[in-house]
């Protein structure tokens, strides 16, 4: 689990998909390499708090759902999500590809990026939405 504000949706291959980027440096970025479903979570301003302690925290030391209050649920096609998550995006990984900052048309990008750690791109067909 990781707290991304960086992602988009769209089609691409006919296919209607969901795409997110996580740097090698994160713990998640092992479990997205090795499983091919994944979960992107939307949570309601109230849970920005609980959004915060899994943006500063490391699932390398600590259960960040329990420190944070959520709830991990089991998703339809082998993914995790979480019941507080007003909606949620299940996917299979269909393409990924990592930023090469030699193509980046500004070189301010690069500020983004002190210690090199350049984001990867998964893309992913959207399998099932949750809402409520």
């Amino acid at each position: 689990m990781l707290t991304a504000s960086w992602g988009g949706l769209g089609i691409l291959w006919e296919t209607e998909v969901a795409m997110c980027v996580i740097r090698p440096t994160r713990h998640t970025f092992g479990f997205m390499e090795k499983h091919d479903i994944f979960t992107l979570s939307f949570f309601d301003e109230k849970y920005r708090k609980a959004l915060k302690i899994c943006g500063k925290k490391s699932g390398r030391y600590v259960d960040k759902a329990k420190v944070a209050g959520l709830t991990p649920l089991p998703g339809r096609d082998g993914g995790v999500y979480f019941a507080e998550a007003r909606m949620v995006l299940e996917c299979r990984k269909l393409y990924w590809s990592d930023m090469d900052p030699a193509h980046f048309s500004n070189p301010k990008l690069n500020n983004f990026y002190p210690e090199k750690d350049y984001h990867r791109m998964y893309f992913g067909k959207i399998l099932t939405c949750y809402a409520r």
